[in-house]
């Protein structure tokens, strides 16, 4: 008790804060009551090493809780990166667009397409299954990713008409 002032301005001035301090004072008491042992020859040093101690203890947990608090922050959507009801209607709309475009496709494009982008079957995987060569199935990736970005106006059955195998592509592409 003789060295309680002593201890509590050693806290404070290793952490910074006379509140810290008297929590950190509070901790120290319980760890010297709940030791076992006998006599300490030079008590006041003791407790002063014991009081540094648990000051950096204290010090590197608050540094590690800044740094994971501040990490998870870091990964926190911000406000602007939430939908908004503008931004989810677009979204479904394009949504709808691609999976509209996707039904368009020639079938053997399409079940390429779906089974790589969807299920992500290895193209070898895929080549097994379909029964082709994996160089068959790049072409067909290949004709897929190129149908989808057309944006030409033109319509359903002609455009898909111009990715099936053997069909002569028109002067105008």
């Amino acid at each position: 008790m003789e060295a309680r002032p002593l201890l509590r301005r050693l806290l404070a001035a290793r952490l910074g804060s006379a509140d810290e301090a008297e929590d950190a004072l509070q901790d120290l008491w319980l760890r010297v009551s709940g030791m076992q042992g006998g006599h300490v020859e030079q008590p006041i040093p003791f407790l002063c090493r014991m009081a540094t101690n648990l000051a950096t203890d204290r010090r590197i947990a608050a540094a590690r809780r800044g740094a994971r608090e501040g990490a998870w922050e870091d990964v926190q959507p911000q406000s602007e990166e939430y939908a908004d009801p503008e931004r989810i209607v677009a979204g479904r709309h394009e949504l709808a667009r691609a999976h509209a475009r996707i039904a368009e496709m020639p079938e053997r494009m399409r079940r390429a397409f779906t089974l790589f982008r969807f299920e992500e079957m290895p193209q070898r995987s895929i080549a097994e299954d379909m029964g082709i060569t994996v160089s068959a199935v790049e072409k067909l990736l290949r004709r897929a990713y190129h149908f989808l970005q057309e944006n030409d106006g033109v319509g359903g059955a002609d455009r898909a008409d111009r990715y099936r195998p053997g069909h002569e592509r028109s002067a105008d592409r």
